[in-house]
């Protein structure tokens, strides 16, 4: 979608906003009918989470899909409307954009650190995460025409442990 085009459904959206729990709350609804819900951080205007939600075929509301941030625990025991739950020990992707920079966050790593190597593709603009064991390889970026191309002098990666 063009930069204008992304503009002009902001602005013709009709959105709802609210504080609560240091956070401020913004829920978009689209004339299509798609809804976006944002959080940011209520003293430094940090987006937290953004997440989309699109009707189906059918009319019926879909499940949210995040974009940006971590997801929501789920409660001891609960496993949601699926009966099943995913492993604890799988890899987590999450996304943070800030004011300087986008970050993408991996963790539960299965591996240590100097099995990992990170990289850019010019060719098909994104940033590559994989292994040198070449069991786990992933595509964290595939930018958009408006944020340009991605270079290896712009990429850098930390490397960080619970204490």
């Amino acid at each position: 979608m063009a930069v204008t085009g992304w503009m002009e459904s902001l602005r013709t959206a009709q959105k709802t906003a609210l504080l609560q729990d240091g956070r401020r709350k913004v829920h978009y609804l689209f004339p299509d009918g798609k809804e976006m819900a944002e959080e940011y951080d209520e003293k430094t205007s940090e987006l937290l989470v953004r997440k989309w939600r699109v009707k189906s075929a059918l009319g019926a509301m879909g499940q949210w899909q995040l974009e940006v941030g971590e997801p929501a625990p789920l409660g001891a025991g609960n496993l949601g409307p699926e009966l099943i739950k995913e492993s604890n020990a799988n890899p987590i992707f999450m996304r943070k954009d800030t004011k300087k920079s986008f970050q993408w966050r991996i963790r539960n790593l299965p591996y240590p650190k100097d099995v990992y190597s990170v990289c850019v593709d010019q060719k098909e603009r994104c940033i590559i995460v994989k292994t040198t064991n070449k069991k786990l390889l992933w595509t964290l970026w595939q930018c958009a025409g408006v944020h340009g191309t991605p270079s290896e002098t712009d990429t850098s990666y930390l490397w960080m442990t619970p204490c």
